[in-house]
């Protein structure tokens, strides 16, 4: 049997991971939410959340990844009692990646178009109606949206056809690297901006008063949402990683790493945003609106702004990229594990398959903006997102979780032999009792609540 293609080294796994994890979220979901929520105040609620949710739940993906040696279409396969039926779920973890690049695709398509736009000086000039008019122009292009669609796909395979350590992790450690590089100079030219201060004030000082307002349990809800969604956990995109690391670091302390870097540029984002919005007067709204209207409009206002504007770009594409490229690499593995493809072939077929499956989405925006799936005003994006991260996200969770806590399926001490093997910090003990009753309850929480404020509430 051919050996298992391992990373060539430590940092290339927990910046590959932390690419997973880090996506479009982290930049146009957190800062907003950071702010309407109260600022610090809401920031300490998460942090403390993404400790007691999102990282024993990763901690098990990279445990289930590394004791099987394979992606999710076979792991559950390999570790499960006999007579037993978690392997199921493989067409859950599976259908979460296809659905999760069903949109992400396009969405790094815009990242990519949007570059190029800010490059050639496409804004310079142009009055804030008009910025908002380039986007509503662009969504009503199912040609001009497919082509950088396409770009992203073949830019994403194209890394992963050329392996685990000559493409995937060496690509990504050199975006990761510059993605952070980017950010640091964004933070730092936002930051002294004039008129900077109350941004950063809002950002960094706890508003108690605001966190009221809103209601302490509908924050901590959000905090709970974020802290859950941000590190994708639960369709086994992580796991992956899990299969290609050594057993000479315990899988806690490298967990801790990856939720840290996810976090840091969720931070840094918000650094790079407030100060720049209040420095210019504009609001920072929620969403795509945020990223493709809002700041190009201070970009706009800012002394070297095309420049500006197309390192923030750049920097968007690079997250973008890395989610890709992490997801990408999982859907190649399920291949290669399931069916025993080549590599080669895997990337063949997936290519063309990412890509008609891609094209619902774009149409949505358009030719097909008449389908509104989950009520007025919503779009096929809207269905697939909901899909993934109301559904499989939060459903696959409590698999991982149960199958690593309960004797039904791996089973606690399997689960705490494979996390505790090698050196650094030891999965606690004393947690068994939390994740086995109270941390699946609060994913089902999660779950309902999800429907709820998509469904009945307002």
């Amino acid at each position: 049997m051919k050996e298992r293609e391992k990373f060539a080294s430590r940092l290339g796994f927990i910046l590959i991971s932390a690419g997973c994890a880090i996506g479009l979220g982290n930049v146009w979901r957190f800062p907003y939410i950071t702010g309407k929520y109260g600022g610090a105040a809401f920031v300490l609620i998460y942090l403390l959340f993404l400790l007691i949710l999102g990282l024993p739940i990763m901690v098990m993906e990279f445990a289930v990844g590394r004791a099987s040696q394979k992606s999710a279409a076979v792991s559950f396969d390999v570790l499960e009692p006999k007579g037993t039926k978690w392997h199921w779920y493989k067409w859950g973890a599976m259908a979460g990646n296809y659905l999760l690049m069903m949109f992400y695709t396009t969405v790094g398509g815009w990242m990519i178009a949007y570059f190029t736009k800010m490059l050639a000086g496409e804004f310079t000039g142009k009055t804030p109606d008009e910025v908002g008019a380039v986007f509503n122009g662009m969504l009503g292009q199912p040609v001009y949206m497919g082509v950088f669609m396409l770009i992203t796909i073949a830019l994403g395979f194209g890394i992963c056809s050329m392996g685990l350590q000559k493409g995937v992790e060496r690509i990504t450690k050199a975006m990761m690297a510059c993605l952070f590089l980017i950010m640091i100079v964004l933070c730092v030219r936002s930051i002294t901006l004039p008129g900077a201060a109350e941004g950063l004030k809002f950002y960094l000082l706890p508003d108690f008063g605001r966190m009221a307002e809103q209601g302490i349990g509908e924050v901590v809800y959000a905090a709970m949402g974020q802290a859950f969604f941000t590190l994708s956990l639960g369709i086994g995109a992580l796991a992956i990683f899990g299969s290609y690391i050594g057993r000479e670091r315990r899988l806690t302390g490298e967990a801790i790493n990856v939720t840290l870097l996810d976090t840091s540029v969720a931070l840094m984002s918000g650094l790079i945003i407030f100060p720049a919005c209040s420095a210019f007067g504009v609001s920072n709204g929620e969403g795509p609106g945020l990223v493709f209207v809002t700041l190009p409009n201070v970009f706009n206002q800012m002394a070297g702004g095309r420049l500006w504007g197309a390192l923030f770009f750049l920097f968007m594409t690079f997250a973008a990229l890395s989610t890709i490229i992490a997801v990408f690499e999982n859907i190649i593995s399920f291949a290669i594990d399931l069916w025993g493809w080549s590599r080669k072939k895997a990337v063949a077929v997936n290519a063309v398959v990412i890509t008609i499956l891609s094209i619902p989405c774009v149409l949505g925006f358009n030719v097909w903006s008449g389908f509104a799936p989950l009520g007025s005003g919503t779009t096929i994006q809207d269905l697939e997102d909901f899909i993934v991260s109301n559904n499989l996200l939060p459903l696959g969770s409590l698999v991982y979780l149960l199958f690593c806590v309960t004797r039904y399926g791996w089973g606690w001490k399997n689960f705490t032999d494979e996390a505790n093997a090698g050196e650094g910090i030891r999965f606690p003990k004393w947690a068994r009792g939390y994740l086995t009753f109270v941390l699946p309850a609060i994913v089902l929480v999660i779950f309902v609540a999800g429907y709820w404020q998509k469904f009945f509430a307002n």
